[in-house]
C-alpha cells in the first residue's frame, strides 16, 4: 500500500492570556503560507518564561482558545502542556507529538523575538532537528537568528505578520480600564472575559 505525503502540521504555542485577533491572523497566515494540513493551538501550562506573572487559570485560557478557533476546520486545540506537570518546555511537546503522531512534518510557529533568543530554550538543538521554524516578523522587520543559531543547521521560513498592534498585555489593561476589547479579541472571547470577570482586578 503506497504511503502518502507527510501531514504538514503547525504548532502554535503561547500563554494565550487572552488569545486575540492578531494570534488568529498569524495562525491563518501560517495555514496559507506553509500549506499546512492542520495547525495546533497549544496553550502553555506553566511557561518557564512567564514565571513573574500569574496567568489566568488553565480552564479559562483553554476555553478562550476554543472560542477563538471558531469554525476553522484546520485549527485544533491541543492541551498537552496543560495536562503536563511542571514547567512547559517546547522540546517536550515536540517529543510527545513525534511519539504519538510519527511521520508528520512539524513547523514551530514563533515570533522574531523568540527566534533571536532560541538558544536559551531547553534542548534547543533538538528543537531544530525536530521541527522547521516559521518565524513571524512585522512588516519591514528582518528575520534574524542569534549567532549560535546562525552556525547551527536548521530550516526556517518567514511569515508575513499582519499589521496588527494587538497584544495580550494591552487587552488586559483595557479590561482593567473598562474599555471595549471586542475589536481586539472578537465578540465571543470578549463575552467570555466579561462573564468570568477575568483581568478586571
Amino acid at each position: 500500500m503506497p504511503i502518502g505525503p507527510a501531514l504538514r502540521v503547525g504548532l502554535f504555542g503561547g500563554s494565550f492570556d487572552p488569545p486575540h485577533l492578531a494570534h488568529k491572523a498569524l495562525a491563518a497566515c501560517a495555514l496559507a503560507e506553509l500549506k499546512l494540513d492542520k495547525l495546533l493551538w497549544i496553550p502553555a501550562g506553566n511557561p518557564w518564561q512567564k514565571a513573574g506573572r500569574q496567568l489566568a487559570p488553565a480552564e479559562h485560557r483553554r476555553a478562550m482558545v476554543e472560542l477563538m478557533i471558531g469554525d476553522e476546520a484546520r485549527f485544533e486545540l491541543d492541551d498537552c502542556e496543560m495536562r503536563r506537570t511542571g514547567a512547559s518546555y517546547t522540546v517536550d511537546t515536540l517529543r510527545e507529538r513525534a511519539a504519538t503522531h510519527p511521520g508528520e512534518q512539524l513547523f514551530l510557529i514563533i515570533g522574531q523575538d523568540q527566534y533571536a533568543r532560541l538558544q536559551t530554550w531547553r534542548d534547543w538543538p533538538e528543537i531544530l532537528q525536530r521541527a522547521s521554524l516559521a518565524v513571524a516578523a512585522r512588516s519591514g522587520e528582518a528575520v534574524q537568528a542569534s549567532a549560535q543559531l546562525q552556525v547551527t543547521p536548521h530550516q526556517s521560513f518567514k511569515l508575513a505578520l499582519p499589521a496588527m498592534e494587538h497584544s495580550a498585555t494591552a487587552v488586559r489593561q483595557q479590561v482593567m480600564r473598562g474599555e471595549d476589547i471586542r475589536p481586539m479579541v472578537g465578540n465571543a472571547v470578549a463575552g467570555y472575559i466579561a462573564q468570568h470577570r477575568l483581568y478586571s482586578e
